[in-house]
């Protein structure tokens, strides 16, 4: 059987992403601002040696599940496959999980800057309030398959 690549708008490949973005964008560049006029407030203290090797470790950990995510949705999305498997079968989201909850907060913390916690906070409250419609597409184009997916994925709050 000889499988047909959908053709399908960008926006189906980037979800809620540009949303997500829109409303980030505001808080990265106030915190942006904030944080090299007072970089005093935002200082971590150094950080302390505890707290980089913490932050190397789970910022290799956000990398990789965000470079895994982006590797399966460029691969199968276009395909119209739903994707159960990998940092998938963990987060439903772990493409905005990663970057929110792993990369950001702890490259922060490696820059001497809260401001990783703060713009992490910011997309993961955006991805909160934009993933039940992403979940509805989803719904609807997989039906019982993603309602499946729903129920098993290890982390589901996330």
């Amino acid at each position: 059987m000889v499988r047909k690549q959908l053709e399908m708008p960008l926006k189906r490949l980037v979800g809620s992403g540009d949303k997500i973005g829109l409303v980030t964008l505001p808080v990265l560049v106030v915190g942006v601002v904030l944080n090299l006029a007072f970089p005093a407030a935002f200082a971590v203290g150094g950080p302390p040696p505890d707290l980089r090797v913490l932050s190397l470790v789970v910022l290799a950990c956000g990398v990789v599940g965000w470079l895994w995510s982006v590797v399966l949705i460029l691969r199968y999305v276009p395909w119209g496959d739903l994707i159960t498997w990998g940092p998938f079968a963990v987060v439903r989201h772990p493409l905005y999980t990663s970057v929110a909850l792993l990369v950001l907060p702890w490259l922060g913390f490696l820059l001497d800057t809260w401001l990783g916690v703060v713009v992490g906070a910011a997309i993961y409250a955006a991805v909160r309030a934009f993933a039940p419609a992403e979940e509805a597409a989803l719904h609807r184009a997989h039906g019982a398959r993603w309602e499946h997916y729903r129920d098993a994925v290890l982390l589901p709050w996330l």
